[in-house]
């Protein structure tokens, strides 16, 4: 019999998934994450295929004190799914999405992303609220709170969360819900990755199939934001719109004069019925001179992939982002500004409504504190090479600069980038006490301290 004394073998044996190192020909490859701006060595990387290995993994960092990260879809602006020196739990081959429409319930496994899900419930005529890219992580839009094309309707991903299988820093593995681990689970919605690696997310789905959507494209103009915030203070909860502020893009339904120049677009998601099209598009034409448009009925997961070639893995991005009660005058006049002066075609600024069913939930209800917030601002620069990092991060923190007088105190964390930090207490507001509470049950020692971390 041969006695294992290396580590790593020790980890190897312990993992059914791959454990790649350096040297090893797919640690490149092992070690890339979305945003090129964060570019890591970790010390190994764990391809997990199911909860004992996540607990392998876990225990292994916490043995040889390795820093962890985990890593889901990969879309951490932050690079919160990597780490030098450390050790990355990836989660990318544990894609299942198993659907019970009779409950209505749908249970994703860690590193499925939104595109993952929305196949499997569409099967169905089923969706709940996931993102707007497809290629997002379902785990970690979900425990940031997770805005998207159905929030109105029904409310945030994390509001539509009914339970969680978590990997805590002791490597045990918790099953939470409304009544088992009941803190724990109240913590998951909103609370970021501070709390465990959820490797199960169940969620509640809803009869959705086809929906009518797009973009309609005007010129860059605050008038337009106007219209915009009143349309969507008036409009059915069925319909979503977000504003976006980019440069036009390279597409057949924008005349090539609007290339490359400065717009405003209204990205809509209407989820009610086909008679209601027609209204739509009337609301949609008052907002302002429609320059371009493509507006169709489509299958629910096709909305969510209408950014993807955009915004694929391997560009360059800096983000922030802000709540606010009102798009005010002062906070038109910056996305005016700003979006005037977009750095590249990939940039863009999103604002999210966040009002109708996300504000029938209680600021207290879950970790997600901005109850009261009508808007959720995305913003900051996306970019193809490394040569433009200094100019585009200095144009999103002068953009954020501008804006910050007009907004609320915190933003949505998932938004956030690595030297936010000092913001994390404003961003959960009068739920930060009870959080460091359940961080202090169940990670006391900061295991999972590369997120926008509550220090316990």
């Amino acid at each position: 019999m041969t006695t294992i004394t290396d580590p790593l073998d020790t980890l190897r044996g312990a993992v059914r998934g791959t454990v790649v190192t350096r040297g090893d020909p797919s640690y490149d490859v092992s070690r890339r994450v979305y945003n090129a701006l964060h570019d890591r060595r970790p010390a190994v990387v764990v391809h997990a295929v199911d909860s004992a290995d996540v607990i392998a993994a876990v225990l292994y960092a916490r043995e040889y004190a390795l820093p962890l990260a985990v890593r889901g879809g990969s879309h951490s602006v932050a690079g919160f799914g990597t780490v030098d020196d450390g050790l990355v739990v990836d989660l990318s081959r544990m894609r299942g999405v198993r659907v019970d429409p009779e409950a209505r319930i749908a249970r994703a496994d860690g590193g499925a992303t939104w595109g993952d899900f929305n196949h499997a419930t569409h099967g169905f005529g089923l969706a709940t609220t996931g993102g707007v890219v497809s290629t997002t992580g379902v785990g970690g839009l979900t425990l940031g709170g997770g805005m998207g094309h159905l929030s109105r309707r029904y409310g945030l991903s994390c509001d539509n969360l009914v339970g969680a299988d978590v990997v805590t820093a002791e490597g045990t593995l918790v099953s939470c819900d409304a009544e088992r681990h009941p803190d724990l689970f109240w913590a998951l919605r909103g609370g970021g990755g501070n709390f465990g690696i959820a490797t199960s997310l169940a969620f509640r789905v809803h009869p959705v199939a086809d929906i009518f959507g797009g973009l309609s494209c005007y010129p860059l103009d605050g008038g337009v934001a106007r219209a915009w915030q009143e349309m969507i203070a008036a409009a059915p909860e069925e319909l979503n719109s977000l504003l976006v502020v980019a440069l036009g893009p390279e597409e057949p339904f924008l005349p090539e004069r609007w290339h490359g120049r400065p717009i405003c677009a209204a990205f809509t998601c209407f989820s009610g019925s086909e008679a209601g099209d027609e209204k739509v598009l009337t609301l949609l034409d008052g907002l302002g001179p429609v320059i371009g448009r493509f507006m169709e009925r489509m299958p629910y997961p096709a909305i969510n992939t209408l950014f993807d070639e955009q915004l694929p893995p391997g560009l360059f991005h800096y983000w922030k982002g802000n709540f606010s009660r009102e798009l005010s005058d002062g906070a038109i006049a910056a996305h005016m500004e700003y979006g005037a002066t977009m750095p590249s075609l990939e940039t863009d600024t999103a604002i999210f409504p966040i009002d109708g069913a996300c504000h029938r939930v209680g600021p207290e209800e879950t970790a997600f504190a901005y109850r009261d917030a009508r808007f959720s601002h995305s913003f900051g620069g996306s970019w193809t090479d490394a040569a433009g990092s200094e100019r585009n991060i200095a144009w999103t923190r002068a953009y954020d600069t501008a804006l910050r007088p007009h907004t609320q105190e915190g933003g949505y964390v998932n938004f956030m980038d690595t030297d936010d930090q000092d913001r994390v207490r404003v961003n959960y507001r009068q739920n930060w006490d009870r959080l460091r509470d359940v961080k202090r049950r169940y990670d006391p020692d900061n295991v999972f301290r590369l997120n926008q971390n509550i220090a316990p």
